[in-house]
This record gives C-alpha cells, sequence and structure tokens, in this order.
C-alpha cells in the first residue's frame, strides 16, 4: 500500500503574515508553496491581492497565483484538482507542499472529504435566472431555492445571487440537490499526512496591520490598477472585480463616494474579512495555533515551525 503523501496547511486572517513566515518556512523544510487565495489566481490583479513578488518568492516554487485572466471562471473543484495534482508531483520530488493562503473553501477542499457536483456551466439557465433576479430582486430567486433545496438555503445568502443560481443550476442539471454533494462537508480527510497550522497575533495589532496594508497598496497605484482593469473591459459585475479592494474603488471611481469615505470603507470591510477568517478557521481542532506576537522575528518563527512540522511527520 503506497505511503500517504505529506501535506503543511498554513492559514490565517489577511495580513497576519502568512507569506514572509512560508518563505523562510518552505527554505528550511525544502517546502514548495500552492497559494490558496481565491484572488491571487487572477492575472493583472497585483497590488489589491498583496500578490506575492518574483522577488519576494526567494526562488522558491509558487503554484496557483496567475492562472486565470479575471473574467475566467474558477470553481472550488478547479482548485482541488489543481492543487491535489502539485501536492503529488511535490512528494514525488522529496519535497513538502505547502498549501498557503487565508480561502476558507479552496483550504477545505483538501482538508475535508468533499464531494463536487461536475456540472458545466449552463449559461441559458444562468441567464434566465439572472433576468428573473434583476426583474424581481435576489429574495425571489433565494425563495425558489428555499423550497427546492432548503438546505442549501440555509447555508446561502439571499445576496449571494451566484451561489443561489449555482445550487438551482445543479439541481436542474442533475435531478439532486447541492445539499447532497454537502452531506460529507466536515469528515476530515485521510489522505494526507497532514500539518495544519494557523496563525494569530492580538486584534488590535492585527487591525492596525490592515490599515497601514490598505494605506500601503493605495501608494502603489491601487485605483490605477482598478482604472487599468476597466480599461481592459473588466466589469464590475464579475466575480473578480467583486473582490475587497476591488469592488470599493470601482464605486468610488463611479462617484458613489468620497476618496476618505472609500479607503475608511476599505478598511472596514479588510477587517471585517479577517474577522470572519478567524471564525472559519477556528471550527477545526487539528489546527495549531501560533501566536505571532510571542515570538521576535519571522526567522524564529520559522525555525520553531521547521522542527514541529519535521517531528510531525517523522522526517529525520
Amino acid at each position: 500500500m503506497k505511503e500517504k503523501d505529506n501535506l503543511v496547511v498554513l492559514l490565517g486572517p489577511t495580513a497576519v503574515g502568512k507569506t514572509s513566515i512560508s518563505i523562510e518556512l518552505a527554505k528550511k523544510i525544502n517546502g514548495e508553496i500552492i497559494s490558496a487565495d481565491s484572488m491571487q489566481i487572477y492575472k493583472y490583479m497585483d497590488i489589491g491581492t498583496a500578490k506575492i513578488t518574483k522577488d519576494e518568492m526567494d526562488d522558491i516554487p509558487h503554484y496557483m497565483i496567475d492562472i486565470i485572466y479575471p473574467d475566467e471562471e474558477f470553481t472550488v473543484a478547479d482548485f482541488k484538482k489543481r492543487a491535489s495534482e502539485y501536492i503529488r508531483q511535490i512528494n514525488d520530488r522529496n519535497n513538502i507542499p505547502m498549501i498557503v493562503g487565508g480561502t476558507g473553501l479552496y483550504i477545505n477542499s483538501i482538508v475535508y472529504e468533499l464531494k463536487f457536483a461536475r456540472v458545466k456551466p449552463n449559461e441559458k439557465f444562468r441567464n434566465k435566472w439572472n433576468n428573473i433576479a434583476d426583474k424581481y430582486g435576489n429574495q425571489y430567486i433565494y425563495e425558489e431555492l428555499k423550497n427546492v433545496d432548503p438546505l442549501s438555503a440555509k447555508r446561502i445568502n439571499v445576496n449571494d445571487r451566484k451561489r443561489i443560481i449555482r445550487a438551482l443550476e445543479i439541481l436542474h442539471e442533475t435531478g439532486k440537490p447541492m445539499s447532497y454533494y454537502n452531506k460529507n462537508f466536515r469528515k476530515e480527510t485521510e489522505e494526507y499526512n497532514l500539518v495544519m497550522i494557523g496563525f494569530t497575533m492580538d486584534r488590535a495589532k492585527l487591525y492596525s496591520r490592515i490599515n497601514k496594508r490598505v494605506d500601503n497598496m493605495l501608494e502603489q497605484g491601487l485605483i490605477e490598477e482598478v482604472k487599468m482593469l476597466m480599461d481592459m473591459g473588466y466589469t464590475k459585475d464579475l466575480v473578480s472585480m467583486q473582490g475587497i479592494g476591488y469592488k470599493e474603488v470601482i464605486d468610488y471611481l463611479e462617484g458613489n463616494t468620497e476618496l476618505n469615505q472609500m479607503i475608511e470603507i476599505l478598511k472596514r470591510n479588510t477587517r471585517r474579512f479577517a474577522k470572519r477568517q478567524l471564525t472559519w478557521f477556528r471550527r477545526d481542532n487539528r489546527i495549531k495555533w501560533i501566536d505571532v506576537d510571542q515570538f521576535d522575528s519571522i526567522d524564529s518563527i520559522s525555525i520553531y515551525l521547521a522542527d514541529y512540522i519535521l517531528k510531525s511527520l517523522n522526517i529525520n
């Protein structure tokens, strides 16, 4: 019987320092990094996603960054398929795959036994329900979902039109509700020798880092990046352009907010996002939580984690 593949997962809220820690750790454990960030998959979207640069990678191999255009569709099932292949290949090279990111659904697709409905997009069906939602509102299509798949409706926000229509589409195409495919949502995978590390820090300090990061993004040209994307024909209704940092700037460019107001909204939305990330990850008791404040440098964190990971994976 084949031995299980090794896998390390580093997760945590935005701005906690995952990227810099992961680089130093990868150097110490022969790691290769698979990004689990649902915004860094997009080409051209660099500043608003805090995308790692070539220099910052420091010769550590990175995957799942800059893989699709902003108007292309990419599902959690797509992530699982590609990431699983990278995990296998990295193990075959006798290196350690490190999934690094803060997108909970991406990480869950690897560390839980999720079944995915392999349903290709039905554009005719989607257009029909988008038109209905345009005419009668999201509440109308949400009520329709509640009637046919109440379990999925409980888990989907009434304002999340894309997921409401996707749930209706899965039922229409397969004859089975989305909730059928989510039955094992919390069944832990036994596929890997798995080590999960979560990073946290004092909440006030994290929020301060978030505020500073937003200021830095604006200095680096976030507004100009969004203008460029719009000039390239990428519209505000795209999933990519609904991401934090992009939707707020689009609102400002359309004259709906003043500059100072937009900056405060962006900071607030990012802080709220970080809070949601922490809530999401706290549910998994396999995660070893590391308080970044307890260490005096990134190097000391990476030395501690390298020792912990290699012992956990029985690697000498």
